[in-house]
């Protein structure tokens, strides 16, 4: 099954500034999806990994659920031309080589999307470690896309 972020991805190439926004506008709500990706991940890790006492089926459904509808909200409208230089809330760390890497990404944006899908299903079933195993595999694909497309800090 394609992902709809990976088709996204491909798509936004072509995307024209009409349907996707001004540059800057496009770096700032790809920086905010990912950092309420990242606010949802901090929640399972601290349940699952760092704190498994305090774990709630509840609480970690939830945020892996909100994981896997940034993975199913269609990213890759923000990765128009363009959007590898300027500022949204801070300067973008998009790699130049983004737009040349088609096929990596889209397997990337693949295996993110079908990660963050499984961890929801797993996430349901409240099988503590089901759901570490998942979460190492959703991190796995995070670590995968930012080596092949972010700069680092």
């Amino acid at each position: 099954m394609k992902s709809k972020l990976a088709l996204a991805i491909i798509l936004a190439t072509a995307a024209t500034t009409a349907v996707s926004g001004p540059v800057e506008e496009q770096i700032r709500f790809r920086q905010s999806a990912y950092s309420f990706l990242g606010w949802n991940t901090g929640k399972i890790k601290k349940q699952v990994v760092d704190h498994p006492e305090t774990f709630n089926k509840d609480y970690v459904a939830a945020a892996a659920n909100a994981i896997a509808a940034v993975a199913n909200s269609g990213l890759g409208e923000l990765y128009g031309p363009g959007t590898d230089q300027g500022t949204g809330w801070k300067t973008t760390r998009l790699k130049p080589e983004f737009f040349q890497k088609k096929e990596e990404v889209t397997a990337a944006a693949n295996t993110f999307n079908e990660a963050a899908n499984d961890l929801a299903r797993v996430a349901a079933t409240g099988d503590i470690n089901a759901i570490k195993t998942q979460f190492g595999k959703v991190g796995e694909s995070c670590k995968g896309c930012h080596n092949l497309a972010r700069i680092k800090e």
